[in-house]
């Protein structure tokens, strides 16, 4: 692994200069994905901004360093390579998300996971753990890697050897979790994996990032999603808001997830909220149906 990245840039994008320099540890992986899932948030707006991404995990961390966020390829890419330069022995792999009991379980490639090994704990002896940024309304700190259940804030994850991918691992989601689950293999993976189903998640009208502009944040007592104009916090107490007021939603953006869009021109919010209009109407009419 060997991305370049600005390491202080990105340690000042998530508050934790502090930690440039400084030798791994459980206590700091833990302060790193908690910082990460808080203020760098889940979105796919480059593709309804018409702006073409790569798997590079250089060029996800300088967007990330910009004041942008991106999805599992762009977020655990990024960081990966911000841990290794950090000292930290850690993998990537293939993984699969299901989003529903219609799709069958297995590492289609739709997900990026990471591992990070050799950082052992009195709670977790074998120092292996599961480390993943991005599954939108998944993790917010990082799971031992073994069999057993575990509890981040209202939401209650799964963990177990993978059926579908033996040698793999199997993460089963809250019931209340915006998907089913997720397996991955056990080898490690270049970033090379995910090129094919990135172009395609990217770009085909069936992906549910062309159909659906989402962002999601997560932080330590739920999860904020927002997905066309309907924002809604999954938590303690549930919300749902409709934002179908250019100011509210941009508003929304900045404000809940961190995103003002200081990369994008007028015209070009002009077109999104355009596109987004569009597309609500078009789900509204469903709905009606």
């Amino acid at each position: 692994m060997s991305d370049l990245i600005d390491v202080p840039a990105y340690l000042r994008r998530l508050g934790l200069a502090r930690l440039a320099g400084r030798a791994p540890s459980v206590a700091a992986l833990h302060e790193l994905h908690r910082a990460h899932a808080e203020r760098v948030p889940y979105e796919c707006l480059e593709i309804w901004l018409g702006r073409p991404t790569s798997v590079d995990p250089a060029e996800s961390a300088q967007r990330i360093v910009r004041g942008r966020g991106g999805y599992c390829y762009h977020l655990n890419g990024a960081f990966s390579a911000l841990l290794h330069a950090l000292g930290y022995r850690v993998t990537r792999h293939v993984g699969g998300v299901q989003s529903g009991t219609d799709q069958p379980a297995g590492a289609s490639a739709n997900h990026l996971v990471l591992t990070v090994a050799d950082l052992p704990s009195p709670a977790v002896p074998g120092g292996r753990w599961l480390v993943d940024l991005g599954m939108g309304d998944g993790l917010h700190e990082p799971l031992p890697l073994s069999e057993g259940h575990h509890h981040q804030g209202p939401f209650r994850y799964g963990l177990r050897p993978s059926v579908a991918e033996p040698g793999g691992w199997r993460f089963e989601h809250d019931p209340r979790g915006s998907f089913l689950g997720m397996d991955f293999r056990p080898e490690a993976a270049g970033m090379s994996a995910f090129a094919a189903r990135h172009a395609h998640l990217s770009t085909s009208p069936e992906s549910g990032f062309v159909q659906v502009a989402t962002v999601q944040r997560r932080d330590a007592s739920g999860t904020d999603i927002l997905r066309g104009l309907v924002l809604t916090r999954v938590g303690d107490k549930d919300t749902r808001t409709v934002l179908d007021d250019r100011s509210d939603y941009f508003a929304a953006l900045a404000d809940v997830f961190g995103l003002t869009l200081d990369d994008v021109t007028p015209p070009e919010r002009d077109a999104l909220w355009g596109r987004l209009g569009a597309a609500h109407e078009r789900w509204l009419s469903r709905q009606g149906a």
